[in-house]
């Protein structure tokens, strides 16, 4: 049987590590940790970034009412990060060509992709996927072409397809193995349509 290795760094894990164990060291745990919170810098590049509360209502970095459709009211991606106002961050879509498809309840108590979310997770497998707020859903991040929101029923779970006009939660939490960047996800949303 090959000796366990860190999911890190490859050194090889403790002897005494639990059986579960997927990290030498603490120190590799949290620079994991923060690896798979790191937001693509498509999106980190664009000053469209807002604060919002526990009820996702959008807020600026200090504090005011924000809205997803005046400009003033954004902020870059650092100040937004770095404001402690309200309950995290959220990233406006302007029409631009960044999308977001939310994947509501698309995952099982076990972090597993729900049957009815598999074939659209599998179609993105080349852009940028994090887990909602909620730890039940997933965000599709990508370019594409959207002129207006849309809530489509996908068997047993639901898809709001957004490309304008609307501020998503950003978690930074991405989901599996996902790249770092943002993929083309037409296809994706040619095919919900």
């Amino acid at each position: 049987m090959p000796t366990p290795t860190c999911d890190r760094c490859a050194d090889p894990l403790p002897i005494t590590a639990r059986a579960d164990a997927r990290y030498c060291s603490g120190r590799c745990r949290m620079a994991a940790c923060r690896a798979r919170r790191t937001v693509p810098a498509e999106l980190t590049s664009r000053p469209r970034w807002v604060r919002h509360t526990a009820r996702k209502v959008p807020l600026t970095v200090g504090g005011s009412v924000a809205s997803s459709t005046d400009s003033s009211t954004w902020s870059r991606y650092r100040d937004a990060a770095a404001s402690s106002v309200g309950a995290g961050i959220g990233f406006v879509l302007d029409g631009d060509g960044v999308v977001c498809l939310d994947l509501d309840r698309a995952l099982d108590a076990d972090g597993e992709v729900l049957p009815w979310a598999q074939p659209i997770v599998a179609a993105a497998e080349a852009t940028w996927v994090e887990v909602s707020r909620s730890g039940t859903g997933l965000h599709v991040w990508g370019r594409g072409t959207l002129p207006h929101g849309r809530r489509i029923t996908v068997g047993s779970g639901s898809v709001e397809l957004y490309g304008i006009g609307r501020y998503i939660a950003v978690t930074g939490r991405t989901f599996g193995d996902t790249p770092r960047r943002l993929g083309d996800v037409q296809h994706i949303i040619d095919a919900l349509l």
